[in-house]
């Protein structure tokens, strides 16, 4: 009966263990992508800034460095900012600690690959009863005093690689923790330019509606000598009064967004929203930005920290199916100990206290309650979780790509027509003045012309700010820039 048990189960141990190197081989998922962008409009060259910054095609590589790509916007102010934030931003600090956290795991899980060793020395002082003595009920026993030292030491056989796939899981998770260090990193220093130009866009927004508040000033003076004089009805000086008012309005209602978008910046910065005030510094113009060219290749990608990040989660991910499979065969543990029990201290080091003890021990799981057969489909199930995310991430990615070039290609077109607006807007204003002045024309043409005027010149503003931060979008999508050597700001998670 036992040799047909023997015969069964012997192919069915043969079986487990030639399967029981259980991390499976890596597989890496695929994604359509295409080949170039599909707004690429200018040749894969390398195109000059007008900062002199060079901005071209890149290889794809994770290491590759990001530069600081802030430098090609040539503002020492902006320079400065992100310098500032990259010291003091909390999430930063944060992201930070969680790669200082996930460098220890994976160190924690190195130490398993060597053995552990240990050493104790101690003293105990008992009084046995006459039983545990092996002396006659009632005889009395007196306390007595040991002492003793110790080395021990303990090793696991990795037999089935459950302790080298723990340690691939866990360097994939750190690896993956710091990519999302250098996404938070990109996103504070993206979040700090686009804030920053976006409270220089409000200045600009507000010089121009202080020209328009001033405009209607000096209307609501002259039209009140000329009511005065008789020229005209209450009703053009009523319109003139009105228009001034909302003009100073509107003022006031961008100063409230520019005091948000300050409030954003100190937080940004690492500081309380009191302690910090922007200076004003209008954007004048938007030819000062770099050009980004769109003829980079899709695969430039790669170098994104979220999709890097995703990466490694996946091979984690995989290692742990090999964890979960490992726990399923027998585990081999070798251990040692040796060391010496005396009266006295003294006599704890001497020859004839020592003891010694040599031993392994193989354990296997028999019945689990089918515990670790679901620990493995839990495993594999968290796989394909993380290639779904992956695979999201590369789409979002791409989309997040089109979606800048887009929106500059069209900005610019938007821009050249703005400003062709201008100049007819404002000769239209020129015109009707002279002919309200000359008395040739209704203060509702007068009106109408000057609102066109005003409502041309913030859009071209507005138009101006939006060029400067998708532009910064767009570097963000792309994952930063091209040349130079890395940041030394990247060493934060080093600290």
């Amino acid at each position: 009966m036992m040799n047909m048990i023997a015969k069964g189960v012997t192919p069915l141990l043969a079986a487990l263990l030639l399967t029981a190197c259980a991390t499976p081989d890596f597989v890496q998922p695929y994604v359509a992508t295409p080949v170039a962008f599909r707004e690429a409009q200018v040749p894969a060259a390398p195109v000059e800034g007008v900062d002199g910054a060079r901005w071209k095609p890149a290889q794809p590589a994770e290491a590759q460095p990001r530069g600081q790509w802030w430098l090609a916007f040539n503002d020492p102010a902006l320079t400065a900012l992100i310098g500032e934030a990259t010291t003091n931003n909390a999430n930063l600090a944060v992201a930070a600690s969680r790669v200082k956290q996930a460098r220890a795991i994976a160190g924690i899980a190195e130490a398993d690959r060597v053995p552990q060793v240990g050493v104790g020395i101690g003293a105990q002082r008992a009084q046995l009863s006459p039983l545990e003595s092996n002396l006659a009920p009632g005889t009395r026993t007196e306390p007595h005093t040991s002492y003793s030292a110790r080395l021990s030491a303990s090793y696991e056989v990795d037999l089935f690689g459950r302790v080298a796939a723990g340690v691939s899981a866990a360097r994939g998770d750190a690896a993956s923790s710091e990519a999302n260090f250098r996404s938070v990193l990109l996103a504070l220093q993206a979040d700090v330019a686009q804030t920053y130009f976006r409270l220089r866009a409000l200045d600009a927004e507000l010089d121009t509606v202080a020209r328009t508040v001033q405009l209607r000033e000096e209307s609501v003076g002259v039209t009140q000598r000329r009511f005065d004089a008789g020229d005209i009805g209450e009703f053009d000086l009523a319109r003139a009064r009105s228009e001034l008012s909302t003009s100073r309005a509107e003022a006031i209602g961008l100063e409230r967004q520019r005091a948000n978008a300050e409030h954003a910046l100190a937080v940004l910065l690492g500081k309380p929203a009191a302690d910090h005030v922007a200076g004003r510094s209008p954007l004048l113009d938007a030819t000062a930005l770099p050009l980004v060219p769109a003829g980079l290749p899709s695969t430039l990608l790669e170098r994104r920290p979220d999709i890097v990040a995703a990466q490694r989660a996946m091979e984690a991910a995989n290692a742990r199916i090999g964890v979960a499979r490992g726990a399923m065969f027998p585990a081999l543990t070798i251990s040692a100990d040796g060391g010496g029990v005396g009266g006295a201290f003294s006599d704890v080091f001497r020859w004839s206290s020592r003891s010694w003890l040599l031993g392994a021990l193989a354990s296997m799981p028999i019945i689990d309650g089918g515990r670790n057969r679901n620990n493995v489909l839990r495993s594999e199930a968290a796989l394909e979780e993380s290639v779904g995310t992956y695979r999201q991430n590369v789409l979002v990615a791409f989309a997040e790509v089109e979606d800048n070039l887009a929106g500059l290609r069209i900005l610019a077109g938007q821009a050249e027509q703005i400003d062709a607006a201008v100049v007819s807007a404002r000769r239209a204003s020129d015109l009707a003045q002279k002919l309200y002045d000359a008395g040739r024309s209704s203060y509702l043409e007068l009106l109408d012309a000057q609102r066109n005027l005003a409502l041309v010149e913030r859009t071209a503003v507005q138009l101006r700010g939006d060029r400067a931060l998708t532009t910064v979008a767009l570097i963000r999508s792309l994952g930063g820039g091209w040349d130079g050597a890395a940041p030394a700001v990247e060493s934060v998670a080093q600290r």
